[in-house]
């Protein structure tokens, strides 16, 4: 009778390979010993011969953009299409290092590249056990095949992984093996290395990871496609599991620290990377080709929340619309958030398009800085009185936003009421040249219109500008009147860091203390936020801007083409963005400085007499109370019959009397590009026929004629 085999002459196969029959146990023992000790020698013979490792793989890295603590903001895939980040042993929880040495390579800060222990380690658990236990590579060996890009599981693929490793022990510091092998670790998919790996399954960088989130990033690589989690959850919380209690019986973590991780659920979906601030991410990119990693100012943790704010916000407007919002730090003038539209993949609000950097007419959002400037001439006072009645500068001839007249106000409230005529006044006392100047000399460069210079009409947004030259200029108001360049570089020298005056800290005072006492947004607490709002001439831009004592806020609404949006006004659609991203920012409101030396406290009764009434002190061209004059085309008359020759190279005139400036004209519904400043336009001739010409005044009035070109 045969004898029966006994019952444990076998067992179930383990991760790292089958059961080995007794008859055969102590022939696989002695030959994985005299394989170890003759691949030693063999490798000494054969590294000389194999060439040194490939690090191309290692050196094709994600481009990332990132934020102030070095979080990412936005990554782009590698040539070969990996998610495959820079990261460095510092950049990563010292807990998994930890865990990771004590299962994957013990001995890696002693050994070569080769762990001989671990050989003679497999050679007695199979004398004792009659099977593999576990294996033998080394973590350098695990990088070595990771660079070569081929898992060969053959004896000539292992010896190749030993040659490998030996090479880069004699080439490479230990921190610098470990670096590689966190940056190509495979989780999967087109994810490669650990910190790809905690964005895409945890959502976070991995400077901070449980125990849990910790082994299970190490034990993902042994086999990235079986046990991903998001399709085999089962298996991954299985191998996660295993290497929990290794690292409890290696001494890494405590037994209630192991109870308190294997009831910690496994990631049930791979999150997509990163996608904050894509516009200024594009950009940088465009700019600085070949940097791998871009460096911002940028939080990631605010820039995050005002995107989903832009985005709701705009969703309760109407379609087509968009918005932007940008965030400075005015103490250290550096940008924190940086949000160019409200959703950068909607083509219907042409998302794509970044409205932070767009050149727009900024509205009333200047008067603050007239104001200032006046202040410093002492020419007024915030309780200096002043006409808001129907005035004629010259040819021009501003009224308020609400088409009404207030009669006599102070400075403080003809700012806060934003009314246009007493800006202009101020303007027109000034000299519109100073005003352009002091916004050259912060680094602005406001675009005028064609071959015109600067004029009143710079007092109600008659100039382009963008969202971040707004922000530059409220940040110095924020600063107490100094300015220095604002940047969401880190790390790299700005263009102007020596701060420029752009008004007295005493002038600045008295801006943020009129503009604080503005009233707020509905549900909104007032005395916070010194804020201005300002609208474009056709309600295309809606702009709201304002300061904290720390932080400084510009957010615009409108539409991207540039459409007029029927209602559209700074109030009612920008400023309650502008509140609800400082309660975002945080919901404490950093206090305002105390009132600095100089400044003059009182009613207009115990001002000096110069300053109790404004007065221009030049009068040329100024009519203050006249009745305005109709709007009507002079010349020419309706059904005139013009000479229009294309070849001559003569435009035809077209004249305007009375109504209020700006005009806006016309000809077949399509606009003319003129100076809206001006009473006159001018049309190229480009063919003959009948053309239908109209002009639209401020106050929406018309006058049409019709004329033949012959």
């Amino acid at each position: 009778m045969r004898a029966r085999r006994p019952a444990n002459s076998t067992s179930r196969a383990s991760d790292m390979g089958a059961a080995i029959p007794t008859s055969r146990w102590r022939r696989f023992a002695l030959a994985i010993t005299l394989a170890m000790l003759g691949g030693i020698g063999l490798i000494a013979f054969e590294t000389t011969k194999i060439g040194s490792p490939p690090h191309e793989r290692a050196a094709a890295l994600s481009v990332t953009v990132v934020d102030r603590d070095d979080a990412v903001l936005r990554a782009y895939t590698t040539p070969d299409g990996k998610w495959r980040m820079s990261i460095v042993p510092a950049d990563v929880d010292p807990t998994y290092i930890a865990m990771l040495l004590a299962f994957e390579d013990r001995r890696f800060e002693r050994h070569s590249g080769i762990d001989p222990l671990s050989y003679l380690r497999i050679a007695t658990e199979v004398l004792r056990h009659r099977r593999l236990i576990s294996g033998g590579s080394t973590l350098s060996m695990q990088v070595a095949r990771l660079l070569d890009g081929v898992h060969d599981r053959s004896a000539r693929g292992k010896l190749r992984q030993m040659i490998r490793a030996v090479q880069l022990e004699a080439k490479l510091p230990k921190a610098e093996i470990l670096t590689l092998y966190l940056r190509l670790a495979p989780y999967g998919g087109n994810v490669e290395g650990v910190r790809a790996a905690s964005l895409a399954y945890f959502g976070k960088e991995p400077r901070r990871l449980s125990h849990a989130e910790a082994a299970l990033l190490i034990a993902l690589p042994q086999s990235p496609t079986t046990r991903r989690p998001d399709r085999s959850p089962q298996a991954a919380r299985i191998a996660r599991d295993r290497v929990l209690r290794v690292a409890t019986q290696r001494g890494v973590m405590t037994k209630d620290d192991l109870a308190r991780a294997l009831r910690e659920p496994i990631p049930r979906e791979r999150l997509s990377p990163p996608q904050l601030a894509p516009h200024l991410a594009d950009a940088e990119r465009a700019l600085h080709p070949a940097r791998l990693i871009h460096r911002t100012t940028l939080d990631a943790r605010v820039q995050a929340r005002l995107e989903t704010l832009a985005r709701e916000h705009v969703g309760t407007l109407g379609a087509g619309l968009s918005a932007a919002i940008v965030v400075v730090d005015h103490v250290t003038a550096e940008v924190r958030a940086d949000i160019g539209s409200a959703g950068f993949l909607d083509k219907d609000r042409h998302g794509a398009v970044d409205m932070s950097r767009a050149v727009r007419s900024p509205g009333s959002t200047l008067k603050p800085l007239i104001y200032g400037l006046g202040f410093d001439q002492g020419l007024i006072h915030p309780e200096t009185l002043i006409e808001d009645r129907p005035t004629r500068f010259g040819a021009y001839v501003p009224k308020n936003f609400d088409h009404d007249w207030h009669g006599t106000v102070t400075i403080r409230e003809a700012l806060a009421k934003s009314l246009n005529i007493p800006a202009v006044a101020v303007l027109h006392a000034l000299g519109p040249v100073k005003l352009h100047g002091r916004l050259t000399a912060l680094g602005i460069e406001p675009q005028l219109p064609k071959d015109a210079g600067p004029s009143l009409a710079l007092a109600l947004g008659g100039m382009g500008m963008t969202a971040h030259d707004l922000a530059r200029l409220y940040a110095a108001l924020g600063r107490g009147g100094t300015a220095i360049d604002i940047t969401h570089r880190r790390g790299e020298p700005r263009t102007a860091a020596v701060p420029t005056q752009l008004m007295s800290d005493v002038a600045a005072f008295y801006l943020r203390d009129i503009l604080r006492h503005a009233p707020p947004p509905t549900h909104a607490r007032a005395g916070q936020i010194a804020y201005k709002t300002g609208t474009s001439y056709g309600y295309r831009d809606a702009w709201s801007a304002g300061f904290d004592g720390r932080h400084t806020v510009v957010v615009w609404v409108g539409r991207p083409d540039g459409a007029p949006v029927a209602g559209l006004s700074g109030r009612a659609f920008a400023a309650p963005l502008l509140f609800d991203a400082f309660q975002r920012i945080s919901d404490r409101r950093a206090p305002f400085a105390t009132p600095p030396p100089g400044a003059i406290a009182g009613a207009g009764e115990d001002l000096p007499s110069t300053l109790k009434r404004f007065r221009s002190g030049d009068d040329d061209g100024l009519v203050v109370g006249f009745r305005e004059r109709a709007l009507s085309i002079a010349f020419p008359p309706d059904r005139a019959e013009l000479d229009a020759d294309p070849g001559d190279g003569e435009p035809i005139t077209f004249k305007a009397e009375g109504g209020r400036l700006p005009l806006a004209w016309f000809v077949d519904g399509r606009p003319l590009a003129t100076d809206p400043t001006s009473h006159e336009a001018k049309l190229e001739a480009s063919g003959r026929g009948f053309a239908r010409v109209t002009v639209i005044d401020a106050a929406g009035r018309t006058d049409r004629i019709t004329v033949r070109l012959k």
